[in-house]
Formats: C-alpha cells, sequence, structure tokens
C-alpha cells in the first residue's frame, strides 16, 4: 500500500496544516479543496504562501455557480485567513 504524501507539509503555517491534519472527516471537502489549490500552486509557482493560497481560493468562489460549493471555499478561506498573519 503506497503511502499519500503530506501536502501539507508545504504549508508555511505549521498550526494551519496540523489543523487540517487533525481535522479529519470533519472538514474532509475543505481539505480536498485545499489540497487542490497547493498541488495547483506548487505547479504553476513552485513554492506556497498563504497570499497565494487566498487568492486561488477567491479565484475559485469567482468562478463557480455551484451554491455548495461556494459554501466549501467559503470556509475554506475562512480558516486561510484566520490563520494568516496581518501584515506589519
Amino acid at each position: 500500500m503506497l503511502k499519500q504524501p503530506d501536502i501539507y507539509a508545504a504549508l508555511p503555517n505549521a498550526a494551519m496544516s496540523e489543523y487540517f491534519r487533525r481535522a479529519g472527516d470533519r472538514l474532509a471537502e475543505e481539505s480536498a479543496l485545499l489540497e487542490s489549490a497547493i498541488g495547483s500552486i506548487l505547479a504553476s509557482e513552485g513554492h506556497i504562501n498563504n497570499k497565494a493560497i487566498i487568492l486561488w481560493l477567491i479565484g475559485a468562489l469567482e468562478s463557480t455557480d455551484d451554491v455548495v460549493t461556494a459554501d466549501v471555499i467559503r470556509k475554506t478561506l475562512e480558516i486561510v485567513v484566520g490563520y494568516t498573519m496581518d501584515d506589519l
């Protein structure tokens, strides 16, 4: 059995990474969305940061017409923003 790579290891914020790792089924849809965002950003930019994740999620939110998907994106965005430090 192949072990899944830890996509959350790419996150710059250890607390957010741990939050998603421990969320389990409670945030299954949000975790899947965040994994998609991370994979897409890493493929296009080669590195990850919270700003890139936030911009990716906003783009996804703007491009969906599905109410349920929009709710998942909003919840994921809320979590990421909550773990993002304000600019000093």
